[in-house]
C-alpha cells in the first residue's frame, strides 16, 4: 500500500514495455517514445530533445511517472504525487496551414475526453481553450466552475524550429481530495472511477489523440469539412454558458459563449449584444444563460 494513498491500493508503475511494444512504430503510431522516471516538466524535456534531434518531432512522446515542475497557461505550475497522476507530451508536426494550428488544444481535449469517457465511463467534457472537466462528485457550484471540476490540462506550444508543437497532457489519476492543489481539481478517483490503469488510460489517450489529428490533417487543418468542428462543439461545456473572461491586458469581458470560429476562437456576445472574439483568455464558467445581470 501506499503511504500517499492509504486508503486504496499501491499505485502500480507504468508497465513500460507493453507500451513501447503497443505504441512504436511498426506496430504503434510513434517513433520515439521515452518513459521516465521523474522530470520537472515532460513538455520542457520534449522541447529540448526536439531542437537537439528533429527526429523527435516525428511522434516523439515522452511520459513521466512524477511531473515536479508540470507548465500550465499563464504560467501556471503544478505537481503531482508520483504514480498518481498520467503526465505525457507529444510532438507533432501538423503539416497544415498555421492560421489552423489554434484547434490543437481543443482537437487535443477532445480526444482525452473521449479516452477518459471509454475509460471510465465518466462524462468527460471540453472546457474552452484547453481543459478537460468532470461533474463535480460533491454536486457544488463553485465560482467560475459551475457543477464541473478540472481534470485534465492541455498545453500546446511550438517547438523552436516552428513547424512542430508539443502537445502537453497532464490527467490526474489517482489523487484523493487532500492530494488536489485547488478546489477547482478533482481526479478519476475523487469523480468516481478509482483503481484506473493507468497503462491502459496512457494508450487510449495516445490513441485518440492521433486518430484526431489525423483526421484534422487528411483535410489540411479544416475542421468544418473533418467534421471535428461539430465534435468539438458537442464536447464544449463553455458553449452556450455566461462566462466572464479575463483578457491578456487584464480587461474582462462579460457575456454568453455562442461558438467556436473557423480558427479556434470563442465567439461571445458581450452584455451589450455585441460579439467578440477570444484568442486567448482565461475563461471562467459563471451563471447560467438568462442571469448575466446577477453575476459574481
Amino acid at each position: 500500500m501506499d503511504e500517499t494513498n492509504p486508503d486504496g491500493p499501491a499505485r502500480a508503475p507504468l508497465r513500460v514495455a507493453e507500451v513501447r511494444a503497443a505504441l512504436l512504430h511498426p506496430a504503434g503510431p510513434l517513433r520515439r517514445c521515452e518513459v521516465l522516471p521523474a522530470a520537472g516538466s515532460t513538455s520542457t524535456e520534449l522541447l529540448a530533445r526536439v531542437a537537439a534531434d528533429p527526429a523527435w518531432a516525428d511522434g516523439g512522446l515522452l511520459v513521466a511517472e512524477h511531473q515536479q515542475a508540470g507548465r500550465g497557461r499563464v504560467d501556471h505550475t503544478w505537481t503531482t504525487p508520483p504514480g498518481a497522476a498520467l503526465t505525457l507530451s507529444l510532438a507533432v508536426r501538423p503539416g497544415v496551414p498555421r492560421d489552423r494550428w489554434g484547434w490543437l488544444p481543443l482537437l487535443t481535449g477532445l480526444a482525452v475526453a473521449r479516452a477518459v469517457r471509454a475509460t471510465t465511463g465518466l462524462a468527460a467534457g471540453v472546457k474552452w481553450p484547453n481543459d478537460v472537466l468532470l461533474p463535480a462528485a460533491d454536486g457544488v457550484d463553485l465560482p467560475g466552475w459551475g457543477t464541473h471540476r478540472k481534470v485534465v490540462g492541455v498545453l500546446a506550444e511550438v517547438a523552436p524550429a516552428g513547424d512542430a508543437v508539443v502537445l502537453g497532457i497532464g490527467i490526474n489519476v489517482d489523487q484523493v481530495p487532500e492530494e488536489l492543489p485547488v478546489p477547482s481539481a478533482t481526479s478519476l478517483r475523487v469523480a468516481g472511477a478509482p483503481g484506473v490503469d493507468r497503462t491502459a488510460l496512457l494508450l487510449a489517450v495516445v490513441g485518440e489523440v492521433v486518430a484526431v489529428l489525423e483526421r484534422w490533417q487528411d483535410r489540411g487543418g479544416d475542421v468544418a469539412a473533418a467534421g471535428l468542428d461539430a465534435d468539438v462543439a458537442a464536447a464544449c461545456l463553455t458553449l452556450g454558458r455566461a462566462v466572464r473572461a479575463t483578457l491578456p491586458d487584464g480587461a474582462e469581458l462579460r457575456g454568453t459563449a455562442e461558438r467556436i470560429d473557423r480558427d479556434g476562437a470563442l465567439v461571445v456576445r458581450d452584455v451589450d449584444g455585441a460579439e467578440r472574439v477570444l484568442l486567448a483568455g482565461d475563461v471562467r464558467h459563471v451563471r447560467p444563460v438568462g442571469e448575466l445581470g446577477s453575476q459574481s
